[in-house]
């Protein structure tokens, strides 16, 4: 699923650059924008989350580790945003969820992830901050 919701984002994109390439503006199209949000909310991927909700987020994701967010707060919100596909995907499959997370939050010290405890954790966190309606 994370590779179709990569290869859906990464064709989207690069339709647009081909697309722009044979216009004289330099400005981007607000339907290009329009495109780019239908796509990625047809993948279960929330809106990027206001200043607010996103310092709540990283200060749980510390919370529970400080290497989750290991000084990439965007990286993490990224993270979190792809996860919340799954969590529309399997609204209802903890186990597979939790198994997503782990792969999916890594980091230099925690290569395979951060364990079943601690990705539980952050599942709850990516559901409480960017994907509550799911």
């Amino acid at each position: 699923m994370v590779r179709l919701v990569s290869t859906v984002i990464a064709g989207s994109a690069l339709l647009v650059v081909v697309t722009a390439c044979g216009t004289q503006s330099t400005a981007s199209s607000p339907s290009t924008t329009v495109d780019i949000q239908s796509v990625e909310e047809a993948a279960g991927i929330p809106p990027k989350p206001d200043a607010t909700t996103k310092q709540a987020y990283i200060a749980e994701l510390v919370a529970i580790d400080p290497d989750i967010v290991h000084g990439k707060e965007d990286k993490a919100v990224s993270r979190g945003r792809d996860q919340c596909s799954s969590v529309k995907q399997w609204p209802n499959d903890q186990t597979k969820l939790v198994d997503l997370t782990e792969q999916r939050f890594t980091s230099p010290d925690h290569p395979e992830g951060f364990g079943p405890e601690k990705s539980a954790q952050m599942l709850a966190v990516v559901r409480k901050y960017l994907c509550p309606t799911y």
